[in-house]
């Protein structure tokens, strides 16, 4: 299926050996995009196809309710420079009070700006969400950006592939973020490097979209640029109609060679990985980076005789707060964030609402909600979604990348330990010595709940 792909956007190669690929469509988002613009203008530059360009303001936007662009007074900058040069480009702008706005991994599968079989790039590592509807995304700095804002292309070293084959099936209160999260803890945070990923086998095929979605943005935490899965009948009825989608005999057209694209039954990879989710557990990071992952019910790793795997491992509980062969159940929990690309769609936020309905957050604990676009937040509101969670004791926020990386001024405070749905735990990621445990949106209700980390299948029977 890569090869696929790649071949159809082939342009040429490069004297670098690297390779020259088209761009279907890209997304901008705040964070990078102004100083893009400012590099073209510099060069005296155009932006080659606006009509194939969006901007996003995502990343610096508050997300308190009646907020401007000067609720967040260190992201004003950038947002106004952002719809400056967006306008300045001709590019279509999905600004603050829009209602579109949200994301750009969120918006862009919403409004149907993703084809399966196309190349997608953002300038943001997380782009190779996307592949949940069978396209390869890709993330770029702003050197790159620049270069595909002026010619369409992107000129990479062509990656080897790699299939991860996912055995079993999903039981009640386990979900795609567990599955990516058991992944990493398996195979480790580099296995990807130099590889592009397909996700194949029974997990893959049942997963939902969105369920997608989550496990394919959670590929750039496996070392790789891009993962995606098999566009199936699953994805078309999720994209048939959106608003950039083709329509009529051009949608035909166009299901007919998508169903094309998935990988031969003898396709041969350059390396494969199967890895079993028949008795998978709800999954927790307990460290400092995504490898170190366990199931909710087990206890915390005992220190290796291995003398740098050792010291990597005591830096991670002394960050953490917490000691090796101990319970990972039960430790208190400050703060819980649903939200950002990873988990805040509808389908993550109705999870948690039908836990957390008819109950309060234990005392103590600060909970957000932070939808992940202006359109889920508004069908969540539909469905009265927003009022279980007020009424449990959660913020509800308007829609933006909010505590994922705290660009936007929400942070936790030092020492704060915060069960968060985003997709990194890095030190300080969320703010300086918070002590940040990735989980799927099920846990982070529990843990709400609880005021500790605790078992989501125990409240799931309650509901």
């Amino acid at each position: 299926m890569f090869d696929r792909i790649w071949d159809a956007h082939y342009v040429a190669t490069r004297i670098d050996d690297r390779d020259l690929v088209y761009i279907d469509r890209h997304v901008l988002h705040d964070l990078h995009a102004p100083h893009a613009f400012e590099k073209l203008a510099a060069a005296m530059r155009a932006v080659r196809r606006p009509d194939l360009t969006f901007s996003m303001q995502d990343h610096t936007v508050a997300t308190k309710p009646g907020r401007d662009e000067n609720t967040n007074p260190d992201g004003a900058h950038f947002q106004r420079a952002m719809r400056e040069g967006s306008q300045r480009n001709g590019i279509r702008i999905f600004d603050l009070g829009d209602p579109e706005q949200g994301i750009s991994h969120v918006v862009a599968p919403e409004l149907g700006l993703v084809l399966p079989g196309s190349i997608h790039a953002v300038p943001d590592s997380h782009a190779c969400t996307v592949g949940g509807l069978g396209a390869i995304g890709l993330g770029c700095g702003t050197s790159e950006l620049e270069h595909i804002l002026a010619t369409q292309t992107i000129a990479l070293k062509r990656p080897k592939t790699m299939r991860i084959w996912l055995d079993g099936q999903l039981r009640p209160g386990v979900g795609a973020k567990d599955v990516s999260l058991k992944i990493i803890a398996a195979l480790g945070t580099a296995v990807g490097r130099g590889y592009a990923i397909e996700f194949a086998g029974p997990i893959a095929q049942a997963l939902s979209v969105e369920a997608r979605l989550t496990l394919c943005n959670m590929t750039i935490e496996m070392g790789a640029r891009s993962g995606f899965i098999a566009p199936d009948e699953k994805v078309f009825a999720y994209l048939e109609g959106r608003p950039y989608m083709p329509r009529g005999a051009d949608w035909e057209m166009a299901r007919a060679q998508w169903l094309g694209l998935a990988s031969d039954e003898n396709a041969v990879f350059d390396k494969e990985h199967r890895v079993d989710c028949g008795d998978l557990a709800p999954q927790i990071t307990w460290g400092t980076d995504q490898s170190q992952t366990i199931s909710v019910t087990e206890r915390l790793p005992a220190l290796p005789q291995d003398a740098d795997a050792r010291v990597k491992m005591e830096r991670a509980f002394a960050y953490m707060g917490l000691e090796p062969d101990t319970p990972m159940q039960g430790v208190k929990v400050d703060r819980v964030f649903i939200g950002s690309c990873t988990n805040a769609r509808l389908s993550d936020l109705r999870i948690a609402a039908s836990m957390l309905k008819g109950k309060r957050v234990h005392e103590g604990v600060t909970a957000m909600v932070v939808p992940g676009s202006t359109s889920v937040k508004r069908a969540a509101e539909q469905e009265g979604l927003d009022r279980i969670f007020k009424e449990a004791g959660f913020f509800w926020g308007e829609s933006g990348c909010s505590m994922c990386a705290g660009g936007n001024g929400d942070r936790g405070r030092p020492q704060e330990r915060i069960v968060s749905t985003t997709n990194r735990n890095f030190e300080g990621r969320q703010g300086k010595g918070v002590r940040t445990h990735l989980a799927g949106p099920e846990l982070a209700a529990a843990c709400a709940l609880a005021g500790h980390i605790a078992d989501p299948r125990d409240y799931l029977e309650r509901v």
